[in-house]
């Protein structure tokens, strides 16, 4: 696997480590990550934002003189994969931490691993599962799939809506959303009136589609699962002339898939970070020079939009220089800065990390974004 040797952007981050974990004068720092794959639309921007990140430190001299080694990994979405890097990069590499998994599914993999092997970890995945239960090395830096469920039933009420149809992916992020959405509805006064998994690769939901359809007290439909079929159950629907509001989870945050689901995005409704809205924030904004400043420098340097994924990327490698810089080179007491660390403002929210709280986000790290004219803004009722 190629070794990325590279750095990451906050000047006042030192991210040190033992020699017994490193050769002098470097840092280990491992990745897994989507690179390629189904779920190299998360990968991609993940692996890139890092060795941008990795890059900009390493060129100023590196963390108090030492340089970056970022292990990168590429497990293509495969569990299997990420498992065995796992162990590679601990066991072997011994490494100071873990970046990823990109996927929830890699992520729950290699939880023991990583537990056992008393590496931290980063997790880029959503599901809720990764830090419910608290596993004491194992952190997630997206936002909570409860969060975005209550998110996307709050706005139904205000829209009037209380009868709705769920479908998701058979993947772990489908069926995590999926179980939050069913435990969530009852106390907001939501019914799930049909409830459809589909396979993750699915080319064609028409059926799925025509079937809830089918009933007539449906008002909208929830779908949650990440590409494909984020794209496809918006197409089948509009075909279909089934003109209902479509809510998709906060995996829709790339601007790549409007472009694939073209005029059927129009209106679809979910919730984000504030980072595909940066531009449209106040400056009050605790958190937009913070979005301001990644989104221009990834799209400079990759002359692609700035995607929600990347922004996972990033908030884990910049809360592990924040640990490092506050904790020096004792990994244990780096897990514990983690573990304390309050106000640090990333991407996806202001983290406020308690020993309870591997995941550090509230809920109103959310927006509610919708699409117009192929863009994101944010919705108003």
């Amino acid at each position: 696997m190629k070794r990325f040797v590279t750095g990451f952007i906050m000047s006042t981050a030192v991210l040190a480590i033992s020699a017994t974990m490193a050769v002098a004068g470097t840092i280990k720092v491992g990745a897994i990550l989507a690179v390629t794959g189904g779920a190299s639309f998360l990968g991609g921007p993940e692996a890139r934002t890092i060795e941008m990140l990795a890059e900009e430190i390493n060129a100023k001299g590196g963390i108090n003189g030492n340089k970056i080694e970022l292990l990168i990994k590429d497990s293509g979405g495969s569990p299997e994969k990420a498992i065995s890097f796992a162990k590679q990069l601990i066991e072997e590499e011994k490494v100071f931490a873990i970046i990823g998994p990109s996927t929830s599914g890699e992520t729950m993999k290699i939880k023991q691993i990583c537990e056992e092997g008393k590496t931290i970890l980063l997790s880029c995945a959503a599901a809720e599962a990764i830090v419910d239960p608290v596993a004491k090395y194992v952190f997630k830096t997206p936002q909570k799939d409860s969060h975005a469920a209550q998110k996307i039933f709050t706005t139904m009420k205000e829209m009037g809506i209380a009868k709705i149809a769920v479908v998701s992916g058979n993947t772990g992020f489908g069926q995590a959303g999926k179980a939050q959405l069913e435990k969530l509805a009852p106390a907001n006064g939501i019914q799930i009136l049909a409830n459809e998994v589909y396979d993750s690769k699915a080319t064609d939901l028409s059926a799925v589609v025509a079937k809830l359809m089918a009933n007539k007290e449906i008002q909208a439909v929830i779908n949650w699962s990440i590409v494909p079929a984020q794209a496809i159950v918006a197409k089948n629907m509009r075909q279909a002339g089934w003109n209902v509001p479509l809510f998709q989870s906060h995996g829709f945050g790339n601007i790549k898939y409007v472009e694939a689901a073209g005029a059927a995005a129009e209106g679809i409704i979910f919730p984000a970070g504030r980072l595909l809205i940066a531009g449209e924030l106040p400056e009050s904004n605790p958190q937009k020079a913070v979005l301001v400043k990644y989104a221009k420098d990834y799209e400079a340097k990759y002359k692609e939009t700035a995607s929600t994924f990347g922004g996972h990327g990033y908030d884990a490698f910049m809360i592990l220089a924040r640990a490092i810089a506050q904790a020096g080179s004792d990994r244990e007491k780096a897990r514990d800065a983690i573990e304390n660390m309050q106000g640090f403002v990333g991407t996806g929210g202001v983290f406020n990390f308690t020993a309870a709280d591997h995941n550090g986000l509230d809920i109103d790290a959310f927006a509610m974004l919708t699409v117009k004219n192929g863009k994101f803004v944010e919705y108003k009722k």
